[in-house]
């Protein structure tokens, strides 16, 4: 038999993180002002939109060779710099969150919202790689040679901090709505401030840049699981998970975020952290939802393929993501 302060602690794990999800859906309703910054811009024609070179275009990809410059211990993922032979800095990424993520980025530029420029690159040299990595060096071959590399291209405008999903400028805005669906749409759980980047050019009046700048947690089930492989980039994972779970006159409940497995309470800071964060799928306005619908809506089948195609994702793979994909945007659609 549990003692009862175990049954306290199973009871607090099991009801707090709904009442934080309720109680917290309200950012997502206050009205802002006129936002200080850009976080969407209007992509003109969707249809015209190659989604197989990405928002940089086939004349943006990286001049192989690549030589290396430094590692970057930051994030979860082994990533560091390069620069390739036209003198363009970039920031190699490798690991499971290559694909996701570059297939992700064509996704939300696709409908206008802002992002970086990546590509991925099944195999490439890299010079004067280091003997060893302090991270990933199990993912480096002989001589420099990197198999399933994502490269970002750094913006030209200097990061000048994070935004956070409750206090930023677009809170109540459409545009911001339509953010919260895409990240149910691509199941990317991972929504921590330090993977939301602001981006300032320097210049008086100039634009401010708001990106979610790590989306490589997409594609898998709605939530963080035991282990990334079962949350990232998994089909299975992401054919199976439940999209919308309400809906009202007015408001849009998704499965997402979801919580974490229970036996998380053990790290009950990371388990509690992610449970504040289930209000940015739940309690979204119907209009807003509808809208980000009616954009996606406009993607063909072949672009959205193009999409994972670019990421180094199989044809039959391709096709796969893709059917999922436009099941979800045929759900928003039907609202």
């Amino acid at each position: 038999m549990r003692s009862r302060p175990a049954l306290v602690i199973l009871a607090i794990a099991l009801l707090l993180p709904w009442s934080w999800a309720s109680g917290a859906a309200s950012p997502a309703v206050a009205v802002a002002a006129q936002p200080a910054g850009i976080l969407w811009v209007d992509p003109g024609d969707i249809r015209s939109r190659d989604l197989f070179y990405g928002p940089g275009g086939k004349q943006g990809q990286p001049k192989e060779p690549l030589t290396f410059v430094k590692e970057d211990q930051g994030g979860t993922n082994p990533k560091f710099d390069v620069v390739d032979a036209a003198g363009t800095k970039w920031k190699a990424k490798l690991g499971l969150e290559a694909r996701p993520e570059t297939a992700a980025v064509r996704l939300m530029w696709a409908v206008g919202f802002v992002t970086n420029e990546n590509y991925f690159l099944p195999k490439v040299q890299v010079e004067k790689m280091p003997t060893r990595l302090n991270r990933g060096q199990e993912l480096a071959g002989a001589e420099g040679l990197l198999r399933s590399v994502r490269v970002q291209r750094p913006p030209e405008s200097k990061k000048v901090g994070n935004w956070d999903w409750k206090h930023n400028p677009f809170v109540g805005t459409r545009e911001f709505n339509g953010l919260r669906v895409m990240m149910a749409l691509l199941s990317n759980w991972d929504l921590r401030k330090v993977n939301n980047a602001i981006y300032a050019d320097g210049k008086k009046n100039g634009p401010v840049l708001y990106e979610v700048s790590d989306l490589g947690a997409s594609f898998g089930r709605n939530g963080e699981s035991y282990t990334n492989a079962m949350s990232k980039s998994n089909l299975g994972a992401y054919r199976k998970a439940k999209f919308v779970t309400k809906v009202t006159p007015e408001r849009v409940s998704f499965n997402f975020p979801t919580h974490l497995p229970y036996l998380y309470i053990f790290n009950a800071p990371h388990f509690f952290s992610q449970a504040r964060q289930h209000w940015i799928g739940r309690n979204i306005p119907r209009a807003d939802v509808k809208w980000m619908g009616h954009l996606l809506a406009k993607l063909s089948h072949q672009q959205i393929c193009d999409a994972f195609g670019a990421a180094g994702y199989s044809h039959d793979q391709a096709e796969a993501y893709a059917t999922v994909v436009e099941a979800r945007i045929k759900q928003l659609e039907q609202l």
